[in-house]
């Protein structure tokens, strides 16, 4: 039987909705609902990065349509059912597979990605994976620079402003984001799909999509993509991606503490250096990952646009730089060069076929750590707690990314020049507590002269919301005295708290780290 659900607005204004408000939901607006003991329950419920964390809603619902989206919404809302959505499944944290998840809306089958003659933009699937995503624009020449992980869902990963090997070059996803459609509740219960754009309607729900983080404000179905200087025409709309790109890795074994510390001192002071828009490294990604044992290596991948003024004289720069007085000297594999797309294909990485329990600490670097914090880093990276899987990682930030004011998009972060993420993985549930302790530990030990946290500040820029961190929310690990959302949004922050209080003042759409209503409620 069909639902009726009261008040729901729908018409071509807002999408092609074809329901009118109070009608009843047709068959075709119902979406395929999976229970407990069906035979895709368990498959749908085990799509989360983090096996730490696995939900047992009491339904699922599958929608293809944002007609259905707002059905499974309303199932939700009139059954008062806790909802929870899922793109991709990238979050690290439980934010999605939470105990508390009552209603899970999965978007997996909303991946359409199609040039949209009405908005003159690109329109993405709230489910759609990177791994369609670049092949799909590549036919029209164009790109975003989103992650380096193709199995992400676009949901979560544009809503929190979108960062990958391009972005130096091209800045975040966020700063392409034309438009969202998204499935919202008002405050007397009408279901309400809506389409937010930059230039209107509705500009302040288009910019807390700009970095504002997945799962706060309703059910994003779809979105819009063409640049601020993009053209009407799919060629124009977006950036074009270098021709051809350069990959290398560049190994340094494992060596003595001191030989790290150059080596990583190396490298972060490159970076500071070259942190403005347009440098003359803004087409170099270079991520550094340090490995534990039993292989104890740290590794560069080098990505860079192939044909650039000077690109093979630049590549031995960097390679001469962050390999100074190191011993042994770091070794670099032969480079190869290929498209673009093929680069994307071979070299970007695969979803995981067997997610790891995991937990992640992450930061923004203003300046380069010290000599003491570099020495914490191998010290805690030579922790047998650690062993396995789990790696430091630094992930350069800065170029284009800066040359955007803070307040311009919900992501604040425009004034630092990379990211450090912890992040601990292992297999057996007996193993939780030690490594656990291992991320905590290394993370505080970092930041102990901040309250065991990145306190932003002339050095610390705070953190990323896609990479999420419910300790920053705990007083036992940030003992700073400075509320989380600090962290993650800067001053932003009561914008975005405004934003929510307009289109989700029942505060529906919550997590853990989720933006509050103001006090008061509005």
């Amino acid at each position: 039987m069909s639902l009726s659900r009261r008040g729901f607005v729908g018409a071509a204004a807002v999408g092609g909705l074809a329901a009118l408000a109070g009608a009843p939901t047709t068959r075709a607006a119902e979406p395929r609902t999976v229970l407990p003991g069906d035979p895709e329950y368990a498959a749908l419920t085990l799509r989360g990065y983090n096996r730490r964390f696995v939900a047992r809603p009491q339904r699922i619902y599958v929608p293809e349509t944002t007609d259905q989206v707002a059905d499974a919404v309303a199932r939700c809302v009139h059954g008062g059912l806790r909802i929870a959505v899922r793109s991709g499944g990238h979050c690290f944290d439980g934010f999605v597979d939470d105990p508390g998840t009552q209603g899970l809306i999965d978007l997996g089958r909303m991946n359409e990605i199609r040039w949209d003659a009405r908005y003159r933009a690109f329109s993405l699937g709230a489910g759609a994976e990177l791994s369609a995503v670049y092949p799909a624009l590549a036919r029209w020449g164009v790109t975003v620079p989103a992650g380096i992980c193709k199995g992400v869902g676009v949901g979560g990963h544009i809503s929190g402003g979108g960062y990958g090997p391009l972005s130096r070059r091209l800045g975040l996803v966020a700063d392409h984001l034309y438009g969202v459609e998204i499935v919202t509740v008002t405050a007397d219960g009408t279901i309400r799909p809506v389409v937010a754009t930059r230039d209107g309607p509705h500009p302040e729900l288009w910019w807390a999509h700009t970095g504002g983080g997945g799962g706060n404000f309703g059910v994003v179905t779809r979105f819009l993509l063409r640049s601020p200087e993009g053209g009407g025409e799919p060629e124009r709309a977006l950036p074009r991606p270098p021709a051809a790109m350069t990959t290398a890795r560049l190994v340094l074994p494992a060596t003595t503490e001191e030989s790290f510390v150059r080596f990583l001192g190396n490298y972060l002071d490159f970076h500071a250096r070259h942190r403005d828009p347009g440098n003359r490294f803004a087409d170099l990604y270079a991520p550094l990952s340090v490995h534990p044992l039993p292989a104890a290596y740290t590794e560069i991948l080098l990505l860079m646009d192939a044909d650039a003024p000077d690109a093979s004289a630049r590549l031995e720069e960097f390679v001469a730089v962050v390999g100074d007085g190191v011993r042994p000297r770091p070794m670099l594999e032969p480079a190869t060069v290929a498209s673009y797309p093929e680069t994307a294909e071979k070299s970007y990485y695969a979803r995981a076929p067997e997610p790891p329990r995991v937990k992640i600490k992450a930061a923004y670097l203003r300046q380069p750590y010290t000599a003491e914090q570099l020495r914490i880093c191998y010290r805690r990276m030579a922790d047998p707690r650690c062993f396995g899987e789990s790696v430091l990682e630094f992930l350069p930030f800065g170029g284009a990314i800066n040359a955007v004011a803070p307040e311009a998009t919900a992501m604040a972060a425009r004034d630092s020049f990379m990211k450090v993420l912890i992040h601990a993985a292992w297999r057996l549930p007996a193993d939780d507590q030690r490594q656990l302790a291992w991320a905590r530990e290394m993370y505080r030990d970092l930041y102990a002269g901040t309250g065991g946290v990145p306190v932003p500040d002339e050095r610390n820029g705070g953190s990323y919301i896609n990479y999420p961190d419910p300790d920053l929310a705990d007083p036992r690990w940030n003992r700073s005295g400075v509320p989380w959302p600090a962290f993650y949004y800067g001053p932003n922050y009561a914008r975005l708290q405004r934003v929510k209080a307009e289109w989700d003042p029942k505060n529906l759409f919550r997590h853990q780290l989720s933006v509050e209503l103001p006090a008061g409620g509005g």
